[in-house]
């Protein structure tokens, strides 16, 4: 496994499923699995003590669906990028996972090569999604979001460095290099950018920051 392997996480009730994105997962030595959960409340657990650089998130679970398992993520402050895969190309279940902090929206019924490659963009820090949600998925993210000043000037001069980093779409590996500090820090710092935007995703702040230089 190479060092700079991304983290994954698995979240799926069925564990069948998990085994089969499991073998998947290590046929790239780009990316390590570290950890998998069958439930909303074990994915919480282990996402908030190892932050991932990726998660990919069930749908339609048994007790705690994938909705309230990523609003939880966000709430306890997770910045991993989280993919909801689901059999689900519902409008309304694309809108309400992108409006609660998903940064992308994959299909189950994807090809294996392909899931592997829209992993990697996630990576990467785009947006992923299936080709048959793109129109909703757009929709989500086109809503206006307000010009606010006074949030932008809230920021620190490093988690506005970053934020601009986050929205020409680099990951925390790629923040990391290019500013000479560490994952961890990189973490920590677009923790607190989200928290003082009130944002839930580094979608969410892409895309806000973009609008603000739009405005400008």
């Amino acid at each position: 496994m190479s060092h700079d392997a991304a983290s994954i996480m698995l979240v799926d009730d069925h564990p069948l499923l998990r085994k089969g994105l499991q073998q998947l997962i290590e046929l790239s030595d780009d990316l390590e699995l570290v950890a998998q959960a069958g439930s909303g409340a074990e994915a919480i657990k282990l996402g908030e003590e190892l932050d991932p650089d990726l998660i990919l998130l069930d749908l339609n679970m048994q007790g705690m669906d994938g909705l309230e398992t990523l609003e939880k993520l966000r709430g306890v402050g997770v910045t991993s990028r989280i993919v909801m895969l689901t059999v689900s190309d519902a409008d309304e279940d694309v809108i309400a996972a992108i409006s609660r902090g998903a940064d992308g929206y994959l299909l189950k019924d994807m090809e294996p090569d392909e899931l592997l490659t829209q992993i990697e963009r996630a990576l990467q820090g785009k947006m992923v999604m299936s080709e048959a949600v793109t129109q909703a998925l757009a929709t989500a993210i086109r809503k206006p979001q307000p010009n606010n000043e006074a949030k932008l000037d809230s920021l620190t001069g490093r988690e506005l460095e970053i934020l601009k980093l986050i929205a020409k779409g680099l990951s925390n590996k790629l923040i990391a290099r290019e500013l000479d500090i560490s994952d961890g820090t990189v973490k920590v710092h677009v923790k607190h950018l989200l928290k003082k935007l009130g944002l839930r995703s580094r979608v969410e702040a892409a895309v806000w920051m973009i609008n603000q230089e739009k405005s400008d």
